[in-house]
């Protein structure tokens, strides 16, 4: 069963994807402001079993995608992690011997079928096509052979990125992250229940039907069990945590001309086994 965070008659609500729409369920568990609160409490088993049998209470059309975990105390994500991408820096290494880390904001993400926003400051804005980890349970100094038991869900991201603005500084590409709706997350997360989830998936992303990025997770250079055992040895992780896993080679910087992202354009973010992001184009009003 897949779970969403949606907005409504005005209210932001979370609960079941199923066919034909999405079962509100926040009503049933009070004590659960968010996805995240379930997800700390290790509670959506109890979603999916308040969900059998119910029927849609928002049909398709009748809601807006919001961020799956609307308020995640980290989202950490990983650079230059497939072998292709990182060939494109061109510094003789086959392989760095640690994981680029920059953080995002959860301002600078919007939903499933929303609209990225190209500000007036720069037209360079780009596409990166990711896995996005959830975690579920915290820790600190996480073994590696242990670190995908601390993963409750996956979801997908579009780590969208002004690339003129990444290069505003000599080490730092913060800047060029963190856009007010320049990305997107959703569009909903998959229980995580078995390494295979992750281990080795077909990762794609399409501007207009067109394929840009195609690679598979059993290339990452740093895999999702290795990130989560690195990141956890300088800081703690927490339930609701998100780690964006890294994107394969094809983003519109990389083309000569390069083809950055305009209004009117559709991108599409899709993983076996979690689905299709999709979101548009729009310049800031």
């Amino acid at each position: 069963m897949r779970f969403a965070t949606v907005r409504a008659e005005g209210r932001q609500l979370y609960g079941a994807v199923v066919e034909g729409g999405f079962v509100a369920l926040s009503g049933d568990f009070p004590q659960w402001p968010s996805l995240r609160e379930v997800i700390a409490a290790d509670g959506l088993g109890a979603l999916e079993a308040a969900a059998k049998g119910r029927t849609v209470t928002h049909p398709e059309g009748g809601f807006d995608w919001d961020l799956p975990i609307p308020a995640p105390e980290k989202i950490i994500c990983v650079g230059v992690n497939f072998p292709d991408r990182n060939a494109e820096y061109k510094d003789g290494q086959e392989a760095p011997p640690n994981m680029s880390l920059f953080i995002r904001f959860a301002r600078s993400f919007t939903g499933h079928g929303q609209a990225l926003i190209r500000p007036p400051e720069t037209p360079q804005l780009d596409y990166e096509g990711e896995i996005a980890v959830v975690i579920g349970k915290g820790g600190r100094r996480i073994a590696e052979d242990q670190a995908l038991d601390h993963v409750a869900a996956l979801s997908l991201c579009n780590e969208g990125t002004l690339r003129d603005w990444v290069r505003h500084a000599k080490f730092n590409v913060t800047q060029g992250k963190n856009w007010d709706r320049s990305g997107a997350m959703g569009p909903w997360l998959v229980p995580f229940t078995d390494p295979a989830q992750i281990l080795d998936v077909h990762l794609q992303t399409r501007v207009n039907g067109e394929v840009r990025q195609d690679d598979r997770t059993g290339r990452m250079l740093f895999p999702v069990a290795r990130q989560i055992a690195y990141i956890s040895t300088f800081t703690t992780l927490v339930p609701g945590d998100i780690i964006v896993t890294g994107t394969p080679t094809g983003a519109g910087a990389r083309f000569d001309p390069p083809r950055y992202l305009v209004p009117g354009d559709v991108i599409e973010v899709e993983a076996e086994g979690i689905g299709v992001l999709r979101n548009t184009v729009e310049d800031e009003a």
